[in-house]
């Protein structure tokens, strides 16, 4: 078994105030994830709560979007983490954590993924590196997040 983490962070000029709900609702994902515009056929669907602890997605499409289920398991103030489950086209299980700090009249949001590879997985980590496939699309996601707070999503 071999564990990754990929890690970027940005300071958005917003108060976590404006930034939270964005992270905090899988329906306000569309706005900025970077994966949303991958697949415009894409299927998605929530269950649980709006917001908060138990708040669920899913989604389903082409062979880029692949297929998986994320549910939010924390939220505080200063903390958002979710259980972020791949079912294609690799099986997986990773945490994601998005932290929030303060930083002049803006934020700084990190967002980070870890996980564990196991099995075909821990093969296919041998010659992938996951924080230069991952790393680039949490860039632009934080760009994108930073834009949609502003309005100009």
């Amino acid at each position: 078994m071999s564990t990754f983490t990929v890690e970027r962070s940005a300071v958005i000029p917003a108060p976590v105030t404006a930034i939270y709900p964005l992270v905090e609702s899988f329906r306000e994902w569309t706005k900025w994830s970077p994966w949303e515009t991958i697949d415009p056929t894409m299927q998605r669907s929530y269950d649980g709560p709006v917001t908060g602890v138990g708040a669920k997605y899913a989604w389903k499409g082409n062979g880029r979007a692949g297929a998986g289920t994320m549910e939010l398991t924390g939220a505080t103030a200063a903390e958002i983490t979710i259980r972020l489950e791949f079912t294609r086209p690799m099986r997986s299980v990773n945490q994601i954590t998005f932290n929030f700090a303060p930083v002049g009249a803006g934020t700084r949001v990190t967002w980070t993924m870890s996980g564990e590879s196991r099995g075909i997985n821990k093969l296919f980590m041998l010659f992938m590196n996951m924080d230069k496939m991952v790393g680039r699309d949490f860039d632009k996601g934080l760009a994108r997040l930073a834009q949609a707070v502003s309005g100009k999503a």
